[in-house]
């Protein structure tokens, strides 16, 4: 069997708090809670989910290598933006001109991700 994607993995300094948020933001349930690792997802048999581990001493100081983009239809993508705002998001700039079809927040510790149009809109 070749690999597969099975977690994305987020560094957390607030292993609950974070996996809270995700699990909010995303309509997921927490699957498993230990001291050092929260596993989030839809399902205990879905494909892929998010495994939350501890960060260390330090905090984050620089934009994120890699981001997790999240999308909604195009009539309620200002809707979700603002649930994720009230669930404890914020928006972030990260060098973005305006004019680009995503926004871009942070979870509460600081990673960003992005609101992204739905792909049904890229067909020309």
């Amino acid at each position: 069997m070749p690999v597969r994607l099975h977690h994305i993995v987020i560094d957390a300094h607030d292993l609950a708090a974070l996996a809270d948020f995700w699990a909010e933001a995303l309509h997921w349930t927490v699957l498993s809670a230990r001291e050092r690792e929260v596993v989030v997802g839809p399902s205990v048999d879905a494909p892929v989910g998010l495994c939350l581990m501890p960060a260390g001493e330090t905090s984050k100081t620089v934009k994120n290598r890699v981001h997790l983009d999240l999308t909604t239809s195009a009539d309620d993508r200002d809707a979700e933006i603002e649930r994720l705002l009230g669930l404890g998001a914020r928006r972030v700039d990260i060098g973005q001109t305006g004019q680009e079809s995503w926004d871009v927040l942070a979870d509460p510790e600081g990673n960003e991700f992005c609101v992204v149009r739905p792909k049904t809109t890229l067909v020309s």
